[in-house]
């Protein structure tokens, strides 16, 4: 697999993605569903922690990958789905340093939205990975 980035303008480089990415050569394809902060028995976590949510998020999107024998590196797709970003945005670090960590830079939208699935939850992370 060969993945070579597009970047028409590369103001989105500091932020920590890629306008889009190109993906060429044999490929497996795992299509990630919204990951939010919920422990083990799929309860809620962290309501009101911003900060704390986006963590819980990442490591349930990074079992996921792992599950499938994938890292964070393997992102090329990640749309992060918020009820607040405004609230998001000074926490959004803690997602950034783990991609960067990993040195992904997956094409991402961010949506601000009325509200999630589950009551509480401020973000929710969807992905595709490509190995």
């Amino acid at each position: 697999m060969e993945r070579t980035a597009v970047n028409p303008v590369t103001w989105s480089l500091d932020l920590g993605f890629n306008q889009g990415e190109v993906v060429t050569g044999q490929t497996r394809t795992l299509y990630v569903s919204g990951q939010t902060a919920t422990g083990p028995d799929g309860r809620p976590e962290h309501e009101g922690d911003v900060a704390a949510q986006l963590a819980l998020a990442v490591d349930n999107l990074e079992a996921v990958l792992t599950a499938a024998d994938m890292t964070l590196a393997h992102l090329v797709r990640l749309t992060v789905y918020t009820t607040d970003v405004d609230a998001l945005f000074p926490h959004y670090g803690v997602l950034a340093g783990r991609l960067g960590a990993a040195g992904a830079a997956p094409a991402t939208t961010m949506l601000g939205v009325t509200r999630l699935a589950l009551p509480g939850q401020v973000v929710e992370l969807e992905g595709t990975a490509v190995a």
